[in-house]
């Protein structure tokens, strides 16, 4: 099983898709180095546990929730319908 804290390569990929970044946009919204992003998603490497950490929080301040692999089910990731940096007052919603 994944440990609860680990992001897979299929979670980044997933997440990513999820909200439409390329590559090179979790680079700099994660603020590490493309080639770093490249070798996370294709599993060359065990990236350091700070490399995860930092694009982990990355997608979760997009709206990002990492669903853990469990008895029944492997890991994923879903997309928040309203990311909880998001409010809105009264006067903005339709």
């Amino acid at each position: 099983m994944t440990p609860p804290s680990a992001v897979t390569a299929a979670q980044c990929r997933a997440a990513r898709g999820l909200l439409d970044w390329s590559q090179e946009d979790l680079a700099t919204m994660a603020g590490v180095g493309i080639v770093t992003v490249r070798h996370i998603e294709a599993g060359k490497n065990q990236p350091r546990r700070a490399t995860l950490d930092v694009i982990r929080r990355a997608f979760e301040n997009n709206g990002i929730l990492f669903v853990h692999e469990d008895e029944t089910n492997g890991a994923g990731v879903r997309l928040l319908k309203a990311p909880p940096y998001e409010t809105k007052s009264d006067d903005d919603r339709s």
